[in-house]
């Protein structure tokens, strides 16, 4: 049997894993679900257009708020216990959606009362997340990190994804207009309180943080978060790996945010493509198949050239690709482009978790997490101001193309001189092989 079987076989032979992913996927499953209804309203609805400045306004809207608080918000990851937050947070997005889904078919998608509730549940789904991630080297031991993560984040992502295509299926039955979205959300709270229910199948302390610190007061609370913040960011400063890592995946946000929204626009009717909401469901599963592929190459591959050796090669291939098969602007090069960069995504994304869970102390892990959630949304935000500046209506843009193809090598480069210069950390095998006795 192979290194990578036996470390698969490891990986789900543990029960505490299985139960950890389990949440995963189906609170995975209802997010790609409730996006799909608030793409369904507010860029596939057949009553609207959408300009490259809405879609920035809209992702503005709904991930800067988040932004602003994230670092915050992991501080309590590191006082609460984690299992508590999994079931708690996914009781109330469920409770939010109820309200949000009855404004949506009486108030439409850009009332402030409905923006405000969709803000709401994005906030608290990249909460759990980085709940998600900071647990699990609770459940699997250290060396087994690369493929618990190769193997969690690739099935949450496949989850999101059959989330999205049944929110697309559901067009169908419930209607493609406001009213259709809202009882496609009503389904997706369904799918959050039975992922509340599984979370309650974990014990109370398994997940961390051991011994969080009780404060009653609340200036004493805040004043605790605020040192908190400062001490993450301190944290993570003083190591290297961890600091370079989320560096470098920041600028691939940037420029796969960029590479989304002019896929987006040249998928919407009057797009370049124009082959609408079907169309573009077809690039988002190509991207996770890609994901998939990613997931399993990754824990080999990093085991003989290292996680960060790994993160130049993927992203200089990004950089390949953009041009390749991003300049034809046809269905079918935007197919192939997605595979590989959703490949990029995953493998780079897996490698960072890894490094941050080895690297970064446990105490720290909730707001270091919850930091690199910050710097994803912000990244994105800003990639998506961008196209507002520099995408025209249809999408169709060889500047663009050329400006994100340059971004991934120029990231590659820097980020593959950076580490030469620490030969210390080139070779480090992120899985060490398991012992052939027992």
């Amino acid at each position: 049997m192979s290194t990578d079987s036996r470390a698969l076989r490891e990986v789900v032979s543990a029960p505490d894993f299985r139960r950890l992913l389990a949440v995963r996927m189906l609170g995975q499953f209802a997010d790609g679900m409730f996006q799909a209804a608030l793409f369904s309203a507010v860029f596939f609805n057949p009553e609207r257009a959408t300009s490259a400045g809405q879609a920035a306004a809209a992702f503005a809207t709904l991930l800067l708020p988040y932004s602003l608080v994230g670092p915050f918000a992991g501080v309590f990851l590191d006082r609460w216990r984690r299992q508590r937050v999994l079931l708690a947070g996914n009781l109330a997005r469920a409770a939010v959606i109820v309200v949000f889904a009855a404004l949506l078919s009486s108030l439409g998608p850009t009332s402030a009362p409905v923006v405000a509730l969709a803000l709401v549940v994005v906030s608290v789904n990249r909460f759990i997340l980085s709940g998600l991630s900071a647990a699990l080297p609770h459940v699997v031991e250290t060396r087994l990190l690369v493929t618990a993560n190769s193997f969690s984040t690739t099935f949450g992502a496949g989850a999101a994804a059959m989330g999205g295509a049944a929110g697309v299926g559901l067009r169908v039955p419930f209607g493609s207009d406001d009213l259709g979205a809202s009882r496609t959300s009503l389904v997706a709270a369904l799918c959050y309180v039975l992922a509340a229910v599984l979370a309650s199948r974990i014990a109370a302390s398994l997940l961390g943080p051991h011994d969080p610190p009780v404060h009653v007061r609340l200036r004493t609370a805040l004043a605790a978060v605020a040192r908190g913040v400062a001490q993450g960011a301190q944290h993570v400063r003083a190591r290297g790996r961890a600091a370079r890592g989320l560096a470098a995946i920041t600028a691939h946000r940037f420029f796969y945010g960029l590479s989304f929204v002019c896929t987006l626009l040249l998928y919407t009717e009057g797009g370049a493509i124009g082959l609408g909401f079907g169309g573009l469901g077809q690039v988002i599963v190509v991207s996770v198949l890609g994901g998939l592929l990613a997931a399993l190459v990754t824990p080999a591959t990093t085991r003989r050239i290292g996680t960060q050796q790994w993160i130049v090669v993927m992203f200089g291939g990004a950089a390949v690709v953009e041009l390749v098969f991003g300049l034809p602007f046809t269905h079918a090069a935007f197919l192939v482009a997605a595979f590989f960069l959703g490949f990029a995504a995953q493998g780079s994304k897996i490698c960072l978790d890894t490094l941050l869970q080895e690297s970064v102390e446990d105490d720290f892990r909730g707001r270091v997490f919850s930091f690199y959630d910050t710097l994803f949304n912000v990244s994105f935000v800003s990639a998506a101001a961008a196209s507002a500046v520099l995408l025209p209506p249809n999408g169709k843009s060889y500047l663009v193309i050329g400006l994100i193809a340059g971004g991934y090598a120029v990231t590659a480069l820097v980020y593959g001189v950076l580490i030469a210069r620490r030969p210390e950390e080139r070779s480090e095998p992120v899985l060490a092989t398991p012992s052939l006795s027992g």
